[in-house]
């Protein structure tokens, strides 16, 4: 017979949050379902990044920032056009973009730097979110689901699972782990 007994067990997590507690227990193969979920993202993103980065007529952000997120009725509007109208903002954006998306991609497939690569993951999501706008099924769109998908990839450390990140948590320095020796690299590896 099954318990519900929450309190022991490696696939239990517990979280504290403004007072309230929550507590879950993960089923066994919750590992596969994170590792598949890190796997996809790190593939669209490199897929996306690589099409951009190799593309022959290269990529150029101002048109979408202009026309496409600064015309779309969103929230953001101005700052949209502002960027889209701002040279140096539009050169940074034609680099960051298209080479972000490939080495997000890349952290992720390879499974280093995955809280980071989750992080920044989320942020462009949350930025292609507003730039994409449209609420008219609702507020919450596939631009969203993504962004979750990733907060939930780094939240669960899925770098840890067949990903490098646990080789980088253990590489020894002086006898200590890495990880041991800098801790505020949980930040980032995971």
């Amino acid at each position: 017979m099954a318990t519900n007994d929450y309190t022991t067990g490696s696939n239990t997590f517990e979280s504290k949050l403004g007072g309230i507690t929550v507590t879950g227990k993960a089923h066994s193969l919750s590992a596969w379902f994170v590792l598949s979920l890190r796997l996809m993202m790190g593939y669209a993103f490199l897929h996306a990044g690589w099409d951009k980065v190799f593309a022959a007529e290269g990529f150029n952000s101002s048109g979408y920032l202009v026309h496409a997120a600064g015309a779309n009725g969103n929230p953001l509007q101005g700052m949209f056009l502002w960027m889209g109208q701002t040279a140096w903002f539009v050169e940074f954006a034609n680099i960051a973009v298209p080479w972000g998306e490939l080495f997000i991609g890349l952290g992720l497939l390879v499974g280093a730097m995955v809280r980071l690569a989750a992080f920044f993951g989320a942020l462009m999501m949350a930025m292609f979110y507003f730039g994409n706008w449209s609420i008219e099924h609702g507020i919450i769109n596939g631009d969203f689901a993504y962004m979750l998908v990733f907060l939930a990839v780094a939240a669960f450390g899925a770098g840890r699972i067949l990903g490098l990140d646990t080789l980088i948590e253990n590489y020894e320095i002086g006898g200590e782990k890495l990880i041991e020796k800098y801790p505020r690299l949980d930040y980032i590896l995971g």
